[in-house]
């Protein structure tokens, strides 16, 4: 493997991952989310079946180491890479799946991001094609390679245009 990510010799496309700020968004986002359930469950079930049943708050313990480890397995499976034709994103740990959208297919080529992704400094790129089956999303990107994209797709896009 070379540097960036290819093969040497075949020239196949040069993946690129997502930055470490979407993991972390989302591990935040789990933590808070379980510890607030976990107290809650705690709470109630220690009020209403007494002390004892309290100990069940400990579950989203459970449901936090899980899901820490899960959200990264996720995020490492996220990837994209231009090839000369068009764009591949590639997603999933158990269930694999690869988009591949052409440039002369693209409609619309779109930057959002909301309260907690400008928070922690990230963008999506959503793309929109004729056949809503296959409009894509690349979440977490850094602002400035989501615009980046932006510009280049649509660029590519109008310049491979296919009478859409």
């Amino acid at each position: 493997m070379t540097e960036t990510g290819t093969t040497e010799g075949t020239g196949g496309p040069v993946w690129v991952g997502l930055p470490g700020g979407l993991l972390t968004l989302r591990r935040l986002l789990l933590v808070i989310w379980t510890v607030a359930l976990g107290a809650a469950t705690g709470v109630l079930l220690g009020v209403l079946a007494g002390p004892v049943w309290a100990a069940a708050g400990a579950f989203w313990l459970a449901v936090l180491g899980w899901g820490w480890v899960v959200l990264a397995r996720n995020w490492r499976s996220w990837r994209y890479a231009e090839r000369a034709d068009d764009l591949l994103i590639s997603r999933g740990v158990i269930w694999r799946e690869q988009t591949v959208v052409p440039y002369g297919r693209m409609q619309l080529v779109e930057v959002t991001s909301g309260p907690l992704e400008r928070r922690f400094g990230l963008a999506s790129v959503q793309l929109h094609t004729a056949a809503a089956a296959t409009d894509a999303r690349i979440p977490g990107l850094v602002p400035a390679e989501a615009e980046r994209l932006r510009d280049r797709l649509t660029a590519l896009g109008q310049a491979r245009s296919a009478g859409l």
